[in-house]
């Protein structure tokens, strides 16, 4: 990871008591360091909302745009007055979304469509939240993933919001799957980028994979290939100089809140790619805040297990 300052702004001093005009740009100095050592050094400058240049360079020229995603509402909002209307609860999510998109730089109102997910997440996934971790116990955690893995035989895929935690429970999980008979591959530890990972991951159907964003966000593996989701922990957003300004800029920490239900949400949304698919998504972490419960689909039941117990139910749950 990367930190640093945001610098100052254009050139010249400004008169006492004068507030400037708040910037569109984030100019920052940016030192990269990797396993203890400096990797990069350099100038950086950023959009605070990047969907602005998205909408002025790509949208505005087209003759029509079409912008789609499964999660691309947030599904909630705070608020308790609209949180019991719903056309003001789907005004809000609607907003969401036009933001995230870019829409709202757009000259004309963007047209919208919903539609209902043809998935019965209820009777199609089980969602576990385990109760007897030691946090910050890296032993504990490969003991985890590894019971959880042997529990369904594979087809299983760990989440990862550190890649340095990633390659520590690596070298102690693989070991012991391996001597199980599972194979293991693992991103930012195998040799091979994550296009054909993917790919061996979704022909082996016994196989497990470790990963972090790129696997979470977007990866379509459909079948008993990929049978269950092991998420290390919530996976709230890091922290740094361009983060912070975001932050700013999109509303405090309604902003964090809304990224760490699209994580969780992409994150449970790889089990299930057809009506046949059967998943469960553990989430290796005692609680879930009332604030990211939406993340999950209202009807899907979230169950707080020990390790034992959370092993014993996706294995029964997957083979029945």
């Amino acid at each position: 990871g990367g930190g640093g300052k945001c610098m100052g702004g254009a050139g010249g001093g400004l008169p006492p008591k004068t507030t400037p005009p708040p910037s569109r740009m984030l100019d920052l100095f940016m030192l990269e360091r990797r396993e203890g050592r400096e990797t990069d050094i350099g100038m950086h400058r950023h959009w605070i909302d990047p969907t602005e240049p998205f909408a002025r360079q790509l949208l505005q020229p087209c003759h029509g745009a079409l912008i789609t995603s499964a999660t691309l509402q947030d599904g909630i909002n705070q608020n308790s007055e609209s949180a019991e209307n719903p056309p003001l609860r789907q005004a809000a999510d609607w907003k969401i979304a036009e933001m995230r998109t870019g829409a709202l730089h757009l000259p004309t109102p963007a047209k919208r469509l919903s539609i209902a997910s043809p998935f019965a997440y209820a009777e199609q996934t089980r969602i576990f939240l385990v109760t007897d971790i030691p946090p910050r116990n890296d032993a504990a955690l490969a003991d985890a993933y590894a019971d959880l893995f042997l529990a369904v035989g594979g087809g299983a895929l760990g989440l990862f919001t550190s890649i340095a935690r990633l390659r520590r429970i690596h070298a102690t999980l693989a070991p012991r799957l391996q001597s199980a008979g599972l194979e293991i591959f693992a991103q930012h530890v195998d040799a091979m980028d994550n296009a054909t990972l993917m790919n061996v991951f979704r022909r082996l159907e016994s196989s497990c994979l470790l990963g972090c964003d790129a696997a979470r966000d977007g990866v379509d593996v459909p079948g008993r290939s990929l049978r269950m989701v092991a998420l290390d922990k919530l996976p709230w957003p890091r922290s740094d100089v361009l983060h912070r300004a975001r932050r700013r800029h999109f509303g405090g920490g309604d902003y964090d809140k809304m990224l760490t239900r699209f994580r969780l949400r992409q994150a449970y949304g790889r089990l299930i790619r057809a009506e046949s698919d059967r998943g469960v998504f553990v989430l290796l972490h005692p609680t879930l805040p009332s604030a990211l419960r939406s993340a999950f689909p209202p009807d899907v039941s979230i169950e707080r297990l020990p390790l034992a117990q959370a092993a014993s139910a996706s294995r029964d749950f997957l083979a029945d």
